[in-house]
């Protein structure tokens, strides 16, 4: 939302990343947003190299950077102390801080304290800065689009922001609506909906995605799955703020057990796509599916694209892998 919208250019900060799996959010910035970056950070002895332009503090001030943004997940989402002197220079020469770690910035009073003697801000994502409202459930002006999916990690977010990416080289107004960390920290701007009150989810989607141009769409990041027993009520909550005209379901193939929840097996897409459907239908009675995402990196090629096929025939509507094949077959069906 505006008034936490994170200022660009970013200096993307990679810690001492061994890998790229560590560096996710800070990859994901540097592949959909290289606009907004001016470089990255590295301590010594990091592997992870999202292939910016590496800079110091001081010199991505100088070359006019203005928000510090935490690009990686050290594990259980601390803060290292270590850490904390290169923060402290960040404020000091003029950018603010920007994190999707689950320790809240906010809460280190010795950074509030050199924010608050700077004038900088300490932006954490995962906090969410709207006004909770609940939903109205209220039909609103434009189109709107948003991924589900058949368990979480199936490729929702990359699939979104590649549909924003294809409208966007067509000249179609959209606008990608993050509503996870890391699709904060790459749009900028967002909602983390896990963080969210369960009551006020939907309103603060609707707030998220509000009345538009007839000929406008939301693109909007999905969150977990209706069939997940863990994150089932995030999901549901965005389908009703959503108010979704079109839904798009996002599967990878092969997978059989649900992410971290031995004894549920990944639903069949079609209960998958019947579900979303009919719940979807409580707040937009037009809701369709507009196609399937399938994520095919465990299949070799061959495999993959029969697999697509397989999908494509069984359901009728456009099937793609959005690394392998792109997106544009369901962009090209959304124009008709």
């Amino acid at each position: 939302m505006n008034h936490n919208e994170l200022k660009a250019p970013y200096l993307v900060f990679v810690g001492d990343a061994q890998d790229l799996l560590t560096a996710k959010v800070a990859r994901g910035i540097a592949h959909w947003r290289p606009e907004k970056c001016i470089g990255q950070m590295r301590l010594p002895g990091a592997k992870a190299d999202i292939g910016l332009t590496e800079m110091t503090v001081r010199e991505a001030a100088a070359a006019g950077a203005r928000t510090f943004v935490l690009g990686l997940a050290p594990v259980g989402g601390t803060l290292p102390a270590e850490w904390m002197p290169i923060l402290v220079e960040a404020l000091e020469a003029g950018m603010d801080i920007a994190s999707g770690l689950h320790v809240r910035l906010n809460g280190i009073q010795d950074l509030v304290q050199v924010a608050q003697r700077t004038g900088r801000r300490l932006i954490d994502v995962r906090e969410p800065r709207v006004e909770m409202v609940c939903g109205t459930g209220l039909p609103r002006a434009g189109k709107r689009l948003l991924a589900v999916g058949t368990d979480c990690c199936v490729g929702k977010m990359f699939t979104t922001l590649a549909i924003h990416r294809e409208m966007q080289k067509r000249g179609i107004d959209a606008t990608f609506r993050a509503t996870g960390q890391t699709g904060i920290l790459i749009e900028g701007s967002g909602v983390p909906v896990d963080a969210v009150v369960s009551d006020f989810i939907a309103g603060v989607v609707e707030q998220l995605t509000p009345a538009n141009s007839p000929d406008h769409w939301d693109i909007i990041e999905g969150q977990g799955s209706l069939f997940h027993p863990a994150y089932a009520g995030v999901s549901l909550g965005l389908l009703h703020g959503a108010q979704a005209d079109v839904i798009l379901v996002c599967h990878e193939a092969g997978r059989e057990q649900m992410d971290e929840m031995e004894g549920y097996p990944v639903p069949d897409l079609a209960d998958v796509i019947e579900t979303n459907l009919k719940l979807g239908a409580l707040t937009n009675r037009n809701i369709r599916l507009g196609g399937i995402a399938l994520n095919t990196s465990a299949l070799v090629e061959d495999a993959a694209l029969a697999e697509i096929a397989r999908v494509q025939a069984r359901f009728g509507v456009p099937v793609v892998d959005p690394v392998r094949t792109g997106v544009a077959a369901i962009v090209d069906a959304l124009e008709v």
